[in-house]
């Protein structure tokens, strides 16, 4: 059997005891609490970790893009939601397209996209459940005031085609109980409207142990809980020894005492430090620092580091965001300890439209 310290670098490496003890240890967190999960596949963006996470309980799972979605749906999944404004006709044909062969649900913040949902869907057959995303404290998308989510609301339910199907938010972590009263006192308007909310979706894996005290929330998409990251760790959802994604990497050069360079850049760990100093842990080495990363080289800094590696030495790094390492690479690789399982191709990735 391939042992990890033969792979050529750099290649991410999942840690498959660690994925299945991540989706678990959520699943039954939920189970204990009432919580219904419905995974962001965005993380891991392979179908065969979707399907354990249905298979564990999850009520479907969450795409961030038609064509995450439309790999999912070809891998088999039934039941998804897909929470972004969708605009443009090549984008609405296909969402009709994918709309004939899964169950899909999508959101809405404003009157230009609902509109373009009904124009598409309106004589198709198919009614589209959609959600009105809310703003409920993170300062990205979705409508600002409780008010505004009950006219888009009025405005699906009046849609041919269309059907108003819930409420959907993505809150600051830190700000679950924020937006668990933005929630509520949205559900209250929309009940004394006759419109109540049949789904009422709200995520972040940050926040994932204090989920179970989001009543006015149906359900919960959390993503990263699969992997686990540096950034998750400083968070404390999980420890270090949680982390089953790492990035294996070879030191490429040793040119003073104290730098090490390594194969492994923006290209391969992401430049999103999520506030973060540096742009991952090593593992082996968890007192280095890696301080700047060009393309295809990341500069290592050994100061504060007694033990200094070779040039020729393999490491695993930590890193700070999982998520976007996912879609840098065509293929990872399952690992067990050190033994290789297999390797396979990231379905999802580069999927962006």
């Amino acid at each position: 059997m391939t042992k990890i310290h033969e792979l050529d670098t750099p290649v991410v490496l999942i840690d498959l005891d660690r994925v299945e003890a991540n989706l678990r240890r959520a699943q039954e967190y939920a189970d204990t609490h009432g919580v219904k999960l419905r995974p962001h596949i965005k993380t891991h963006k392979l179908p065969q970790f979707a399907k354990r996470q249905m298979e564990l309980g999850a009520i479907g799972i969450t795409c961030q893009k038609i064509g995450e979605a439309e790999v999912m749906a070809d891998a088999g999944i039934t039941d998804i939601l897909l929470p972004y404004n969708i605009l443009g006709e090549p984008k609405l044909k296909r969402l009709l397209a994918l709309a004939r062969r899964t169950s899909i649900k999508v959101t809405a913040d404003s009157t230009t996209t609902i509109d373009g949902y009904s124009r598409t869907f309106a004589g198709s057959g198919i009614i589209l459940p959609v959600l009105v995303e809310c703003d409920t404290g993170g300062g990205r998308v979705g409508v600002q005031t409780p008010e505004e989510a009950l006219a888009l609301a009025k405005r699906i339910a009046g849609s041919e085609g269309l059907r108003f199907a819930g409420l959907m938010t993505y809150p600051a972590k830190g700000m679950a109980a924020q937006a668990n009263a933005w929630l509520e006192r949205t559900t209250a308007l929309l009940k004394e409207a006759g419109l109540s909310p049949e789904i009422v979706s709200t995520g972040g894996t940050p926040d994932i142990w204090q989920s179970g005290e989001n009543r006015a929330a149906t359900e919960y998409r959390p993503g990263t809980y699969i992997y686990l990251d540096r950034f998750q760790v400083q968070e404390g959802v999980g420890s270090f020894d949680d982390c089953a994604l790492t990035v294996l990497a070879t030191v490429v050069s040793r040119p003073t005492d104290t730098r090490a360079i390594l194969d492994t850049g923006s290209k391969s760990l992401t430049s999103d430090t999520l506030g973060l100093q540096g742009f991952g842990r090593i593992v082996e080495y968890p007192d280095a620092a890696i301080v700047s990363l060009s393309e295809e080289h990341g500069i290592v800094d050994l100061t504060h580091s007694a033990a200094k590696p070779e040039v020729g030495e393999v490491v695993r790094i930590i890193p700070n965001h999982v998520c976007p390492v996912s879609n840098l690479f065509d293929e990872v690789t399952f690992v067990r300890g050190d033994d290789v399982i297999d390797t396979v191709p990231v379905a999802a990735r580069g999927k962006v439209t």
